[in-house]
């Protein structure tokens, strides 16, 4: 294939650069590029700006009051985005139930939901995790009991980010014991604010308040909140892990820090001169520098596989894989680049060793390369 973006995508990367260059608030930018945490308003200001531009959901079709962008020009987008230091958007919304809803809800939760999604007035955050099922995802043990108007749900989650600022949270819950695991799910939409919903914050590393713990007692769920049938949420699960694996590279804030460590490393001096003179450390950069470039071309082939209409598969495990360990390379090199000032990098450090994770750890991606991609 043809990895050279064509004219026509040349001007499309133009036009959002001017954009963001333009309209991005400046106290904004300035913490994103300073690596500072972000709060729910900065984000919000944020979508507003993106959603009066008609740009609030980038990978949204038109048919959805998207743009109808391709997976290339949304690519480019999100990269020039991130390069100028704009925040990410929060994609639980956006990225993972919005896909949902589309292939697996019916017209009316459709116009219910996706508006306030791309407005941003309503934020989303999921519910999968449990303390005894993460990464064994069908292990989960939260209940929907069903009851007159629809269902009763009772369990815990865990690690639930951004739960405390969220209006809905999209949640795994077992509605049968029979036959195989996965085949007594179904996909919920809880409101946050129903009786029986509490949350617990989980304090990070750096003092954060990014996660949480869902006590779920006795929260009535109507029935159409229900997206898709009865126990096959299954499906609907494995469609999100998809979509959220293939955003997780964001390969645009990559570039950015490497950017940023390659300005750091000069600017930190010592009597052998710029860190950049330490031949082992310039080494580790290029080796990173190198290992994005094919990251990359791997990420261009499989949006390409996307605009021909082919769902990501199990090579999105292999982009998040390779990803997030650059993600984390990335951070350890800008920990050592910073040198006296990096205690302003130390809860980025921290957040960052959670990227081999989240969206399925380590162990799981390797294991899904080497049963489909590899067939061992």
């Amino acid at each position: 294939m043809d990895l050279a973006f064509t004219p026509a995508q040349q001007a499309f990367r133009h036009e959002v650069r001017n954009f963001v260059e333009q309209h991005l608030p400046a106290d904004i930018r300035s913490r994103v590029m300073a690596g500072e945490p972000l709060g729910k308003e900065h984000s919000v200001r944020w979508q507003h700006v993106l959603h009066s531009r008609g740009w609030g959901a980038p990978s949204w079709p038109k048919a959805f009051g998207g743009p109808g962008w391709s997976a290339v020009e949304q690519h480019l987008f999100e990269e020039e985005c991130a390069l100028a230091g704009a925040p990410m958007q929060i994609p639980f919304g956006l990225r993972m139930v919005a896909p949902v809803l589309m292939a697996f809800g019916t017209p009316a939760q459709q116009q219910r939901y996706l508006p306030g999604i791309v407005s941003g007035e309503d934020w989303w955050c999921q519910g999968y995790s449990e303390p005894g099922a993460g990464s064994d995802l069908a292990a989960l043990k939260t209940r929907a009991e069903r009851s007159d108007n629809g269902y009763i749900v009772n369990g815990q989650k865990t690690w639930t980010s951004h739960a405390q600022h969220a209006d809905w949270m999209f949640c795994l819950a077992r509605t049968s014991s029979e036959g195989r695991p996965q085949h007594g799910i179904s996909f919920l939409l809880i409101d946050m604010k129903a009786p029986g919903v509490t949350l617990r914050p989980i304090r990070l590393l750096d003092g954060q308040h990014e996660v949480n713990e869902v006590w779920l007692e006795n929260v009535a769920v109507p029935l159409a909140q229900r997206i898709g049938d009865e126990n096959r949420g299954w499906a609907c699960a494995k469609y999100l892990l998809g979509h959220e694996r293939t955003l997780l590279v964001q390969l645009g804030a990559c570039k950015r820090e490497l950017q940023r460590l390659k300005t750091l490393a000069r600017a930190q001096r010592s009597a052998a001169g710029s860190l950049l003179a330490d031949t082992r450390f310039r080494d580790r950069i290029a080796q990173v520098d190198i290992d994005l470039m094919a990251l990359e071309v791997s990420l261009l082939r499989t949006l390409a596989d996307e605009d021909r209409q082919r769902a990501p598969g199990a090579e999105s495990s292999l982009l998040k894989l390779r990803a997030t360990e650059l993600q984390q390379a990335l951070s350890e090199l800008l920990m050592r680049a910073a040198g006296p000032q990096r205690t302003t990098l130390v809860g980025q450090y921290f957040n960052m060793r959670k990227t081999t994770i989240f969206g399925g750890s380590t162990e799981i991606q390797k294991n899904i390369v080497a049963q489909q991609i590899l067939g061992l």
